[in-house]
């Protein structure tokens, strides 16, 4: 079945819509673009819970998202798989239908997503477009450009207060270094002081004791 969104007016359009898809087929829709128009979607995907008899979102609900160019035999520009809530962009290159589709998968086990409880199918997907939003987009990638340049200035701070403490650190050990090396020639050169004053007064009392004997021989 063949559906189209009339999305497009002057300026930027925005539309916002919900549908239901019936387990995991496919659910698809036609839009006729003009040459490099932007295109962001902003996608939220909900699972009827048999149970509570609720929409809600879960860790295991993914959505497949595809663009094709109808005109140029469904040559893709998009494929992506997201989780259940996330966003997809794309340029129309040329002008001509394209068709956006959605395809759900769950890891829930639910096998009721098409019944007579619940006719609208298992997955309830909001969906926002916004066509020609090329003045949002670059006021985003702007911002997050200046997002990584602060982030690059605080990594290069941090480093250059790195660097500064390596460099105190080094500085510290080639004084502890020295201090010990002074301190060790000090031990040295007293060492040799102490056995140099052991020696002489070894050898004088060597000396004084000859003597004594020699004076006891000739008494």
């Amino acid at each position: 079945m063949r559906a189209i969104l009339p999305f497009l007016s002057l300026g930027t359009a925005v539309q916002a819509l919900y549908f239901f898809i019936d387990g995991t087929q496919p659910k698809c829709f036609y839009e006729e673009l003009p040459k490099d128009t932007l295109v962001v979607g902003h996608y939220n995907a909900e699972e009827y819970n048999e149970q509570s008899r609720t929409w809600s979102k879960h860790d295991g609900l993914n959505i497949y998202i595809s663009v094709d160019e109808v005109f140029d035999n469904d040559h893709r520009v998009v494929s992506q798989r997201g989780s259940s809530a996330g966003k997809f962009t794309f340029t129309a290159h040329e002008a001509g239908d394209h068709r956006l589709c959605f395809t759900p998968s769950s890891s829930s086990g639910s096998t009721g997503w098409l019944s007579a409880a619940n006719p609208n199918g298992g997955v309830r997907l909001t969906l926002d477009l916004a066509i020609g939003e090329s003045s949002e987009i670059e006021s985003s990638d702007k911002t997050k450009l200046q997002d990584i340049s602060q982030r690059v200035k605080d990594l290069n701070s941090r480093l250059q207060d790195i660097r500064r403490e390596q460099i105190f650190q080094r500085e510290r050990e080639a004084e502890f270094r020295d201090q010990s090396e002074t301190t060790n020639s000090r031990v040295i050169r007293w060492m040799a002081i102490q056995l140099v004053v052991l020696g002489v007064t070894c050898a004088w009392q060597l000396s004084h004791l000859r003597s004594f004997f020699i004076k006891q021989k000739l008494t």
